[in-house]
């Protein structure tokens, strides 16, 4: 029987948009499954919905805030069954550029519920099972065009030092935008390695 493979898209993302990246994940004989959620709905609401969500053993695959969700739901849900999880750009210790955008109204509502998370905050892994962090490096992305350029290597949304989780496994840093994540051949090989052996190299 093939191994589920959960997806979690990003904040505003319809789970289509990790149409690419599934269809890639499919050929390693993953039974891709993509967990969509409403980006205004109570925080708390969608991570318990997302522990439901899995139907047995199960890799995690998360995108931005969806990476955010994956964390939360594993720390706080020792049951669910995990193999492993790939956190990609995923601002697990806040993100600068969300905090800059959520200074206008129109951020503050499009932000919905999940604003306070682009508070500065740790993030720790407090699982056995491996954790990957793929993070972009390419400064190309929503955050760069409306908040001004960000400090330090980043994806043009997400600086690379917010997706450091404390007890991580291991942490890829690859050439890309934030956006392209998901649609990059490279990230996916990068999952799939890290799913199968719970390593990057």
């Amino acid at each position: 029987m093939s191994a589920q493979l959960v997806l979690v898209p990003g904040l505003w993302m319809p789970g289509a948009a990790m149409g690419i990246l599934g269809a890639r994940l499919a050929r390693h004989s993953y039974r891709v499954r993509v967990f969509g959620y409403r980006a205004r709905a109570p925080y708390q609401a969608n991570l318990e919905t997302l522990a439901r969500f899995a139907d047995g053993q199960a890799f995690f695959v998360g995108h931005s805030l969806g990476g955010v969700l994956i964390l939360d739901m594993l720390n706080r849900h020792p049951e669910v069954r995990a193999q492993a999880a790939v956190l990609l750009g995923a601002p697990v210790r806040g993100c600068l550029a969300g905090r800059r955008f959520g200074s206008a109204s129109l951020g503050r509502w499009m932000m919905g519920a999940s604003r306070e998370l682009w508070e500065e905050r740790a993030a720790r892994w407090s699982r056995p099972t491996p954790l990957g962090v793929v993070a972009g490096t390419t400064p190309f992305g929503l955050g760069r065009m409306v908040s001004g350029r960000l400090p330090g290597l980043n994806d043009g949304v997400v600086r690379v030092d917010e997706t450091t989780v404390d007890g991580m496994t291991a942490r890829a840093l690859v050439a890309q935008g934030h956006s392209m994540l998901i649609l990059s051949g490279r990230v996916s090989e990068l999952v799939h390695r890290f799913c199968s052996s719970g390593r990057f190299e």
